[in-house]
């Protein structure tokens, strides 16, 4: 199972609550998550008419795929229950919530599922404390290694 990680969203946010979708993926898209060729950056969920899009998830082009291929850029609607997006509406309806696509990732099937988090942003000195307890881990492990 091959998994794409958004590694900037767990510096930049807290994560309140995580849960699993599918997408809606279009021609050549598979192909180029298949290679890797996506990019997290800036992306987002947002809710419309009742239903789900995950914006701003760069795809790149499939270099194979001639004048067929894709829009990198566009939304792309994600698979989930209507009671799932109920409850989505109503945290993210709260002050402060949004969502953030944590990972990307091709199941046994050969799905492509994303694992999307309620998540609230951190502020500058959130950050710096968080970079802080992880230096201090850091250097607890060398001196324990060394020992």
């Amino acid at each position: 199972m091959r998994v794409f990680r958004n590694r900037k969203a767990s510096r930049n946010y807290f994560f309140i609550q995580e849960l699993e979708a599918g997408i809606v993926l279009e021609g050549t898209e598979i192909k180029s998550i298949r290679a890797g060729k996506l990019s997290f950056k800036d992306s987002y969920g947002k809710i419309e008419n009742g239903e789900i899009w995950l914006c701003n998830l760069h795809i790149s082009s499939y270099e194979h795929s001639g004048a067929f291929g894709h829009e990198p850029e566009r939304k792309r609607k994600l698979l989930l229950n209507k009671r799932e997006i109920r409850k989505l509406t109503q945290k993210v309806e709260e002050k402060g919530f949004t969502l953030i696509p944590k990972e990307i990732y091709i199941n046994e099937k050969g799905l492509v599922k994303v694992k999307l988090a309620i998540a609230r942003g951190k502020r500058l000195y959130d950050k710096r404390e968080t970079i802080r307890k992880k230096d201090e881990l850091k250097d607890l492990e060398r001196k324990l290694k060394i020992t």
